[in-house]
């Protein structure tokens, strides 16, 4: 047992090793590790490897989605609770966020429309808040109408990936002429397979066959580059994985 216990602390010790040389660490840890193994990994785990693994986007993911399955409601019970003791323009933007993050458009339009109707009415987060709040109603029209301005006050939102995107599905639910511009834009700025998925299903649905070929093109590019994700970006992007594979299949 006592030479299965050594052998043990060993092991732990080399596997911090490892990652004490692959995250470039100090070499005065290595000298720790294999001087005091079973120390030596008790402080290297509680000094590096834990905050290093809290710190990780995949752990930032999962907590985010513990935290919604154990209380769903938190987000928005916390917003609600500060706007409530100081109902400033902030609080009353972080209400309405949070509230559309938990499915609740009516409510979170109508803060971000009383928001906007105070002296922050270009306030470049608060008029993509509203836009967010507007295209979650069904409001296309307005949801142009707000990005526009967003566009006028902000020039480089246009070239951000959430609202280039957003104005773009704007546009192609009103059947605006501007659409394959807007989408185009938005590829040029994209921040994962949205973009290309979305523009597939209009060019898709638009009578060219060079359009559909288009459309063909795109999906496939999201099946292949998928191949290459690591597991975080394959989980943020399963949604459009899935429909691109569909669509290919058929």
């Amino acid at each position: 047992m006592r030479i299965f216990g050594i052998s043990l602390y060993v092991v732990i010790a080399l596997f911090f090793a490892v990652h004490a040389v692959r995250t470039q660490q100090n070499m005065y840890w290595l000298l720790i590790l294999f001087l005091f193994p079973g120390l030596g990994s008790l402080v290297y785990f509680f000094v590096i490897y834990l905050p290093a693994l809290r710190q990780s986007r995949g752990a930032r993911a999962a907590t985010r989605a513990i935290s919604q399955l154990v209380d769903p409601n938190r987000a928005v019970r916390e917003a609600r609770t500060d706007f409530d003791r100081a109902p400033t323009v902030a609080h009353r933007m972080r209400l309405g966020a949070a509230l559309l993050d938990a499915g609740n458009a009516t409510e979170a339009l109508e803060h971000y429309r009383s928001a906007v109707s105070g002296p922050f009415s270009s306030d470049p987060a608060l008029l993509q808040g509203l836009a967010r709040a507007q295209f979650a109603n069904g409001n296309a029209s307005a949801t142009q109408d707000t990005l526009e301005k967003l566009f006028a006050v902000h020039p480089p939102a246009r070239q951000q990936p959430e609202p280039a995107l957003l104005y773009a599905r704007a546009l192609a639910r009103t059947g605006a002429p501007g659409t394959r511009a807007a989408f185009e834009t938005s590829l040029t700025s994209a921040s994962d397979a949205a973009p290309r998925c979305l523009y597939a299903d209009w060019l898709t649905a638009q009578p060219d066959d060079a359009d559909r070929q288009r459309a063909r093109e795109l999906y496939a590019e999201i099946v292949h580059d998928a191949r290459h994700w690591p597991r975080h970006a394959r989980e943020h992007n399963s949604e459009w994985l899935q429909r691109a594979q569909a669509a290919l299949s058929r």
